[in-house]
């Protein structure tokens, strides 16, 4: 047995670590096997050696998070937990200092996992960035931050947000409206996440002036988009044609991220996606990075990370089990 004794600043600091009702140390003695014992500012860790040692590690990194700043939520303490757990050289400090911006309500729009980092890491490093993952991952949030900010910078003079628009059991055509409004419901989450950064007033007049464009996919054909950022999200519903028409819009001075889950293709099943073929043909090309990410890096209700993993366990059930053979039966 193994005891570990911890001391804190002050008492401002043990109510932030401990949490409401010392919900916090709660949760961290629940997800470890040992002893937490709180008096003061004083934290007694006792068990085996290694799980004092994961323990104090992650005591450690909270630490270090909450005197930079950082406001300790119950997703943020979970998430930590299952990293030490899972990556020895996980650091929470690393991701409370990747602050990609700041909304007009003060808001930090940063990454919360290390995939979502490598993700963002990668968009600054790369001008063609593929990100393949489940829901919620942060996939089209994240890209559209980096956009916003590049543009704050000047880096790019132009945001064009694209989308494919999957008919599904109707033609564009029938759907009430001018074309604006045939076309508005496919690109609405990208409203959605440009007016969580950005106000509202400031958004349209960057529309009306053409420095932020919204538009489905088939309006990119014939043109070269320079020194623009191009986000292409629900990339799994282009057509392999699509997305190299796509691909090939990209300009000087621009980058391009492509966003889909792979899991959920809206094609018609005779149909190939053009992600999944962009992710065979172009793996391995240099300039150009994939990033996966996975259930981990799943950061709405912790209902959705358990859905997904569900979902992956059946699939990969079915996949394993041989396929039934069909029985006849003769009625005489």
């Amino acid at each position: 047995m193994k005891e570990v004794i911890l001391s804190l600043e002050n008492e401002e600091e043990s109510r932030d670590l401990f949490g409401q009702y010392d919900n916090n140390l709660k949760l961290i003695e629940a997800s470890f096997p040992v002893k937490i014992v709180a008096r003061g500012r004083e934290i007694t860790i006792r068990g085996e050696a290694g799980e004092v040692y994961r323990t104090q590690r992650l005591f450690s990194e909270l630490l270090i998070a909450i005197r930079s700043g950082h406001i300790l939520r119950s997703p943020d303490l979970k998430y930590a937990i299952r990293m030490i757990k899972d990556d020895p050289s996980f650091s929470l400090q690393d991701l409370v200092n990747s602050v990609i911006q700041v909304t007009p309500r003060g808001k930090q729009i940063k990454p919360k996992t290390t995939g979502q980092k490598k993700y963002v890491e990668a968009i600054r490093k790369f001008d063609i960035v593929f990100s393949i993952g489940p829901a919620g991952t942060g996939k089209t949030y994240l890209a559209m931050a980096m956009a916003i900010s590049a543009l704050a910078s000047r880096e790019i003079s132009r945001i064009i947000l694209v989308r494919p628009a999957v008919e599904a059991g109707e033609k564009l055509g029938f759907l009430p409206g001018d074309l604006q409004q045939k076309v508005d419901p496919y690109l609405r989450p990208l409203y959605d996440a440009i007016y969580d950064m950005m106000e509202v007033d400031r958004f349209q007049k960057y529309m009306e002036r053409g420095i932020i464009e919204v538009a489905p996919l088939a309006f990119m054909r014939g043109r070269t988009l320079n020194d623009a950022f191009i986000i292409l999200d629900e990339a799994q519903n282009t057509t392999p044609e699509q997305m190299k028409m796509f691909l090939t819009r990209l300009g000087f001075g621009s980058k391009a991220v492509i966003t889909g889950d792979i899991t959920q293709i809206d094609l018609p099943s005779d149909k190939y996606s053009g992600l999944l073929q962009a992710r065979d043909i172009l793996k391995g090309v240099e300039g150009i990075e994939f990033v996966h990410l996975t259930g981990k890096d799943v950061v709405r209700h912790e209902l959705v990370q358990k859905i997904i993993r569900a979902y992956e366990n059946y699939e990969n059930s079915r996949k394993k089990s041989p396929p039934q053979k069909e029985v006849q039966i003769n009625v005489k």
